[in-house]
């Protein structure tokens, strides 16, 4: 019975040994895979981490640390005065033609089928130029005083189409910085509240409102230098436009006064 009972715990002890064995064999084994696929990872991921922050995340990151509060109304009046002056800035590139060659074309057609087929290539043409002539014909068998009237008339009518909107985008350049400065009073009274509270001065203590009050500052200034640089461009298109109508609108008196005395 002994020996049985001893042959019975040598066996036991003999498979446990080699159990362990093979356990601390695989622990060795799975540390090694693992240590090996943590420095695949680290590897493949450090080309992303040593990459530069792009400027939309500097961005993003500056928004919200000036606080949504004060930054969003700022960011608001830059995304309407930008839709609006990509709408005016459309509307001026398509009534923009090519003046001489339109004037060319009603002026051959008044001398050889006359003012109902130079009326039709008005109708035909877009733009304020091609507006004018059109009113100005219609009124040609009124008198050339009130062709004259009716160009000058329709010529303010289609100017103010064309400014229509540039006063929302002055709105929105004064009232950009305004509100940036106003974050900046803000920021500034809870600094000094901080200081008040806190009955010492300590950098990290006004930082946070310092910081706020530079950043809401700081978009509002960029809000009202881009849209005041799409203002500018949009009155000198403005300007161009309204020059090329008061040319064609003489020229259109001159080729009228001609007709009548055929």
């Amino acid at each position: 019975m002994k020996k049985i009972f001893m042959s019975l715990s040598v066996a036991v002890l003999g498979t446990a040994q080699a159990f362990a064995q093979s356990a601390n064999e695989v622990a060795e084994v799975a540390q090694d895979t693992t240590a090996q696929a943590v420095a695949e990872v680290a590897e493949a991921v450090a080309p992303v981490l040593e990459q530069p922050v792009g400027m939309h995340q500097v961005l993003m990151q500056k928004f919200l640390e000036g606080g949504w509060g004060w930054m969003l109304p700022v960011l608001v009046c830059l995304v309407l005065g930008l839709a609006i002056a990509i709408e005016r800035m459309l509307f001026l590139s398509f009534s923009n033609i090519n003046t001489k060659k339109f004037i060319a074309k009603v002026e051959e057609a008044l001398q050889n089928e006359g003012v109902e087929a130079a009326k039709e290539i008005c109708r035909n043409t877009r733009g304020p130029i091609a507006s004018i002539y059109y009113q100005g014909l219609m009124r040609y068998d009124q008198g050339m005083d009130a062709v004259e009237k009716a160009v000058v008339s329709y010529g303010s009518v289609q100017t103010g189409q064309m400014e229509s909107g540039l006063s929302w985008m002055g709105l929105f350049i004064a009232l950009s910085p305004m509100l940036g400065f106003m974050g900046t009073v803000v920021g500034m009274i809870g600094a000094f509240d901080a200081i008040q509270a806190a009955g010492d001065i300590s950098p990290t203590l006004v930082a946070g409102g310092i910081k706020v009050a530079l950043l809401t500052t700081l978009m509002g200034l960029i809000s009202a230098v881009i849209i005041q640089l799409f203002y500018n461009y949009i009155v000198s298109k403005i300007d161009t436009l309204v020059n090329k109508m008061e040319d064609a609108s003489i020229t259109l008196i001159d080729m009228l006064s001609a007709y009548s005395k055929k």
